[in-house]
């Protein structure tokens, strides 16, 4: 019999064996089911967390930063940061090319008989060429408005749908935002975004004096945004702001800074991080799960050497060779982890579109887990298969045939 008849010969008698023992065979997978399955999950959730992150930040400047007063223990006045602040920034700053003063807060908002709690942001003109955001209908806030403390306000994408449902004509109606009566005069377009803890599209955009006067007033939290005139140059740009506040707001060397400055690259770097730190503790998880299932495939392979003791004592005594032996076993163990690998993968991608829609987290589909999950699988295989086989193909026939 030639060597390629051989083999076939012997992955034939591994399925003939493992189909023998179904029950067993189940049991010794679903330690690799499970395994891959979660390994397929991580990748899932890894690849989601980076699109969440991406479609968060998308639009948003590489060289735009962002200034935020330190809170102190609660109380959002103990720092001297100032939206004035904006102003001696961009005229003493060598890089900065727009700078723009925000206050955010939150008030009860009312339309007809839909009301909720929703973020406020009180803006300058400059705010919205800053931050990307387009106008979808009407208009944007512009320089008048704050001068003149004007009631007017634009909506995020969300807040339109949370509001007015169905409703597609919604400029000129009239909206209550803190009890105050204001005219909606323009509609953003949808982003995804993430400024902090609150949505672009679930925010409502006011004048920066009206959102200060009438709406949100002290309880606002203050921040500044500006535009680096060159990305090369936002290092650079930061040390000038420093250097700038710290003068601005009289502090000495000992103290620290009572503000926090924080770039575009650095957010999206941070939220990266967040997500790949998330992955590799799934990854760990997925990795114990593999290792206890290829240590239950290496107690089966033992339970099935024990039991074929005399079939093997035939085998060898009819003239099979250790090599012969030892495939046959391996084959056993890998062809078991194989299946379980295929079960387990067919299993995560089922998985993946029905959490997807069921919105319970972000998940996108990755080669990578498939690959890897299969991959792992495979590994489980020899690895913990090799060494039942090897034990198995070192029996003594004579004993092998005295065994009962």
């Amino acid at each position: 019999m030639t060597k390629e008849n051989m083999t076939l010969e012997i992955i034939k008698m591994s399925f003939e064996s493992l189909l023998a023992k179904k029950s067993r065979t189940f049991l010794s997978m679903l330690g690799v089911i499970i395994g891959v399955s979660t390994v397929i999950a991580v990748f899932a959730i890894g690849q989601g967390a980076q699109n969440t992150v991406n479609e968060q930040f998308q639009g948003l400047s590489a060289n735009s930063i962002l200034i935020m007063g330190n809170m102190g223990r609660g109380n959002i006045g103990s720092s001297k940061f100032a939206l004035s602040d904006a102003k001696v920034i961009l005229e003493e700053a060598d890089h900065i090319s727009q700078a723009t003063g925000i206050i955010q807060g939150e008030a009860t908002v009312v339309y007809a008989s839909e009301s909720d709690s929703l973020s406020v942001m009180g803006v300058e003109g400059a705010y919205f060429d800053i931050s990307s955001l387009e106008i979808f209908q009407g208009r944007l806030i512009n320089n008048e408005d704050v001068s003149g403390n004007e009631r007017v306000v634009v909506l995020g994408s969300g807040v339109v749908e949370t509001l007015f449902g169905e409703e597609t004509d919604v400029i000129g109606k009239e909206i209550k935002v803190a009890s105050k009566q204001m005219e909606v005069v323009g509609v953003l377009k949808e982003t995804g975004r993430q400024l902090g803890m609150s949505s672009v599209d679930e925010t409502i955009y006011a004048p920066q004096t009206t959102a200060e006067k009438s709406i949100i007033g002290g309880r606002a939290m203050k921040m500044i945004n500006t535009t680096v005139d060159n990305v090369d140059n936002v290092e650079l740009a930061t040390e000038e702001i420093t250097s700038i506040l710290r003068e601005q707001h009289k502090l000495k060397n000992s103290q620290e800074d009572d503000f926090r400055i924080m770039d575009a690259g650095s957010m999206v770097g941070a939220a990266q991080e967040s997500a790949q730190l998330m992955s590799i503790l799934l990854t760990l998880i997925a990795a114990i799960t593999l290792l206890v299932s290829g240590i239950g495939i290496m107690n089966v392979m033992f339970v099935t050497v024990a039991e074929r003791t005399k079939e093997i004592g035939i085998a060898k005594a009819i003239g099979g060779k250790r090599a012969d032996i030892l495939q046959q076993f391996l084959f056993e163990s890998v062809i078991l982890s194989m299946i379980g690998g295929i079960i387990g993968i067919i299993i995560g991608q089922i998985a993946i579109p029905i959490i997807s829609n069921l919105n319970l987290m972000a998940l996108a589909s990755s080669i990578t887990g498939p690959v890897i999950g299969f991959s792992f699988s495979v590994v489980v295989g020899v690895i913990f298969g090799f060494y039942p086989a090897f034990k198995a193909s070192r029996l003594d026939p004579v004993d092998a045939l005295r065994s009962e």
